[in-house]
This record gives structure tokens, sequence and C-alpha cells, in this order.
């Protein structure tokens, strides 16, 4: 709970902090709270996963030409049509873009299509700041057995980020190009546009590159509103997070913890009066589950975007930091819900999922 505190003393200071930090007026087009509540209100109580097909180990796998596997991709959103799933949270890669930024487009507008189909509205995350250093375009590496997503990747790459000069560059036109060209795409819900700044033991070095992605989203002028998600609270990330509350449309969250610490972390992010939505939950070996955390989310109208769907390359029906390379999975998934032939882990997650979304 300290930590939810000290981040409501964030959210009443950080129109304080950020002040200095508008010299480019990177909030000249941000969503005023009636705006942000009134397209809220429209929409349906938003429950979805954070999603990648089966049969790709990492963003690059998901989108490259050689492996983007639309008929996959297909027959799994059946499956979360089926149990009232309306949104879906899907991170894009720059190194695809890079090698071709049409062969990007082209995919999300096919994935785009697919996800009509099934009655989705997805959206994106542009950055990212976890898991493996380095990244290319082509063959991507096999798993890892037992390992929880030993291929996802950062992006950019770490080897990137010393030249902020040409990095800035880059990024900027990979921004610009995949927002612009989907500025008024209604098939998309919203931009993440980073996911998890300062994330493990990156801190406050990410913040200028942050302080840039609103700068370059704001330039495409999205008619769909853009956030960056709050996590990994504490002193360390004071800058991050006051940014982000300052400058979001609406307001995104992780948690990983159980129903109390849900209702306290709404509670203080509910200081921001905008909408909110948890891009990020569900770890059974946390105690954040289906059946204790999802009814709270929609008791507080509060977008539910759990990890993880069908457990496939990224093995994150493995837990973090917890390698188990001699079973076929383990006997209590960490994420996910369904196996590749589409039954679930657990009916009883399930029906809960069904009752709740109303299917």
């Amino acid at each position: 709970m300290k930590s939810y505190k000290r981040l409501a003393v964030i959210a009443a200071l950080s129109v304080f902090i950020c002040t200095a930090s508008n010299a480019k007026n990177i909030n000249k087009h941000r969503w005023t709270e009636e705006q942000a509540n009134e397209w809220y209100s429209k929409l349906p109580w938003l429950v979805g996963c954070n999603y990648i097909p089966a049969t790709a180990i990492n963003q690059i796998e998901m989108w490259s030409k050689d492996t983007y596997d639309p008929r996959q991709i297909d027959k799994e959103l059946t499956w979360a049509e089926s149990i009232g799933f309306n949104t879906l949270r899907v991170f894009l890669s720059s190194v695809v873009w890079e090698h071709d930024p049409q062969e990007l487009k082209n995919n999300m507008s096919d994935f785009l299509n697919i996800c009509e189909r099934h009655h989705i509205r997805p959206f994106f995350v542009l950055l990212d700041d976890n898991w493996l250093p380095e990244s290319k375009y082509g063959v991507q590496p096999k798993p890892k057995p037992g390992v929880h997503n030993s291929g996802w990747v950062k992006d950019p790459a770490i080897s990137l980020r010393a030249d902020t000069t040409r990095l800035y560059k880059f990024l900027r036109r990979y921004f610009k190009d995949v927002i612009g060209s989907f500025r008024n795409d209604r098939r998309i819900l919203f931009w993440d546009i980073y996911n998890e700044p300062g994330a493990q033991g990156i801190g406050v070095a990410s913040y200028n590159l942050m302080k840039k992605t609103y700068e370059w989203a704001r330039e495409a002028r999205p008619s769909q509103p853009i956030t960056s998600c709050i996590c990994e609270m504490g002193a360390k990330n004071v800058r991050l997070q006051a940014f982000q509350l300052e400058h979001n449309d609406i307001n995104t969250y992780h948690n990983y913890k159980d129903s109390h610490d849900q209702e306290e972390m709404i509670k203080y992010l509910r200081m921001g009066n905008r909408p909110l939505i948890c891009t990020e939950y569900m770890a059974r070996k946390f105690n954040s589950k289906f059946q204790n955390v999802l009814p709270v989310l929609k008791k507080h109208r509060v977008g539910a975007i759990n990890w993880g769907f069908v457990a496939g390359k990224t093995n994150t029906n493995f837990a973090w930091n917890d390698p188990l390379p001699d079973m076929k999975e383990p006997p209590v998934w960490f994420h996910d819900i369904f196996r590749t032939d589409g039954t679930p882990f657990d009916q009883e997650e399930i029906d809960v999922i069904k009752s709740l979304t109303g299917k």
C-alpha cells in the first residue's frame, strides 16, 4: 500500500514536475479528461489478453513475412471470441518495420481484418524495455525448454541506445509511419506507445526516450488515444511515472498481485480522473487469478487484459526466473489459458470468464 500512497503523491505533483518538460508542447494535443471519459463511456467493458500466436516466439517472428501466420491467428481468435474477449494487446516490432515498412503494415491490416471478423478491437504496443537485450531480423532462436519468454526481445535493442541522434531519427520515422498510417482506423482501440519504460533495471535511463515517444505519437495525430503503462512503482521511477500521468490520454497499468492489491492500485490511479485499463495481470503463482481479480476489475469497470492466451513458443506458462527444462508443462501454469489444441488449462477459469463477459 505504501507504493500506492507514493503514487498518489506523484499524481498530485505531476503537473508541477512536468511543466518544464513541455517546452515542445508535447501535451498540445492531449485529450481532455472529458474527451477521454466520453470515449470510454461508449465502449463495452474491455476484456482480453496480451496476444501472440503459439507459433511465434517473439514480436519479430509474429510479424515477419515468412512467419506471419494468419491461419493460426484466426483459429486462436475463434477461441478468444468464444469466451467473450473483445480486445487484445499486441506488440509490434521496429525490427520488422526497418526491414520492410510495408510488410509490417500489410500484416497489421490483415491482422485487424481477422480481429474484426471476431468482433475484437486490439491495441498495439510500439516499444518494450523487457527481456533479451539484442535482436535482428531473420530466423529467430528456438524456445529454451521450460524457460519463460526465452526469445522475447527489447525494442529498441540496447546496442542502439547509445547513439541517440541516429536512434531517435529512426524511431520517429517508425512512429509517424505506423501510427500515421492507421491514425483514423476504427479497428484500432488505442496506441500503447511504450511497454514498461525503465523495467528490468533500466530505470530513468529510459526517461528521455519515453518523452520522445509521446512527442512522436502526438506528431502522427492519431484519432485514437495514446498511453504508456504505469509499472515498477518506487522512488527510482518517480520521474517516469509522473510524466506518464501527466501525458497519457487514458491511464494503463500492470499488476500481478492479488485482488486486494488491485483494489488499492485502482483507488489511487483513479485520482487521475481518466479511463483506467489494467493491461497486464494474471499470474497464478502470485494469487492473481481470473477467479479473484477479474470480478474486481469488472466491479470498477477497469479494462482487464491478462498476460498470455495459448501456451506456445513463448513458454509463458512457465514462471519468471523458475526454469523447468525437464517438464513439458508446469503443474500450475504461470500465464496463458489454452493449450494448442484449444483445451483450457482450467475449465473453472473459462466458466468464470464467460460468466463475467456474458458468454
